[in-house]
């Protein structure tokens, strides 16, 4: 099983671990230059782990273990108005990506009300292109009581946030509160320990989806898709994103135009056969980009 893992530091000597991982089969996630300092979200074999340490060390950075690396997660708002849509949710989705998450923010056109609220059909398979959603709602018990029918029927796991300090809510896999409408960026300890909460609850998700499928594990691991599309698809890195092929826990959303590119990205080659023999290949509701998502062993 791979281990996900995050590595903070600098650009001196980082190519000893780019070597490090070609030789133990890990692989490199994503790679991220600040001036002189590097974040780089890694993937390697857990019994490497040891080896990969010590080079870490020597090069006085810092490893963690970030089991958010290689998902992509969902911010959901209400709507995209400055009522709703503000600091909340980029703070939560800033906060999910120094853990190691690709996060996209979305915004419902029918999220108001506490009658007529609902999620339409393409808002709900947009929700559940991702790996996990976390529902940003507001400061009133009531109000998120009313609103639960937003997620209920989302079919991916659900993180809710919001005011009141509950302990669950009906029709999510986790409820953190503590985190209702504010006006301001979050500094004080209090709320940043809550932004933490829910990043942390989200890897333990994570996780527990990561070792059910461990139980009918997929044909092919998605990073392995993830470096053979960048390889035999050069067009794959050359997208106007800092993250154009996404790794996701059972697949790949691949940043270019479906029309155009999708029997391409379903003849890429994989020890041997097709993607599209052992994967599904879709229209996104994003921009029309590609959705790859990996079969398991058991269909076969």
């Amino acid at each position: 099983m791979l281990k996900y893992m995050l590595f903070e530091g600098g650009l001196y000597k980082h190519e000893r671990i780019l070597e490090f991982l070609e030789d133990v089969g890990g692989f490199l996630v994503q790679k991220t230059v600040a001036g002189l300092d590097l974040i780089m979200n890694l993937a390697l074999p857990e019994e490497e782990l040891e080896g990969l340490s010590k080079i870490v060390s020597d090069l006085k950075g810092k490893l963690t273990y970030a089991p958010l690396v290689g998902t992509e997660i969902g911010v959901v708002a209400p709507t995209l108005s400055r009522h709703h849509l503000p600091h909340p949710a980029c703070d939560i989705a800033e906060n999910l990506r120094r853990h190691g998450a690709k996060t996209n923010i979305i915004g419902l056109s029918r999220g108001v009300g506490q009658k007529i609220v609902h999620t339409t059909t393409k808002e709900k398979e947009l929700i559940e292109e991702h790996d996990i959603a976390v529902f940003t709602l507001g400061n009133f018990e009531t109000c998120l009581l009313k609103k639960t029918r937003l997620f209920n029927e989302i079919e991916v796991p659900v993180i809710v946030t919001g005011g009141p300090l509950m302990k669950v809510i009906q029709g999510a896999e986790a409820y953190v509160g503590g985190i209702g409408r504010y006006p301001e960026r979050a500094r004080t300890g209090e709320t940043i320990d809550r932004l933490r909460e829910v990043s942390r609850v989200a890897g333990e998700l994570v996780e527990e989806r990561r070792r059910e499928m461990d139980l009918d594990p997929l044909v092919v691991d998605p990073i392995i898709v993830k470096g053979e599309i960048e390889r035999q698809v050069p067009e794959s890195t050359e997208a106007l994103s800092p993250n154009p092929v996404t790794l996701k826990i059972d697949g790949v959303r691949v940043k270019l135009l479906y029309d155009e590119y999708k029997d391409r990205i379903g003849g890429v080659d994989i020890e041997g056969r097709k993607l599209s023999e052992f994967a599904t290949i879709k229209r996104s509701l994003m921009r029309n980009y590609i959705l790859v998502k990996v079969l398991p062993k058991s269909m076969f």
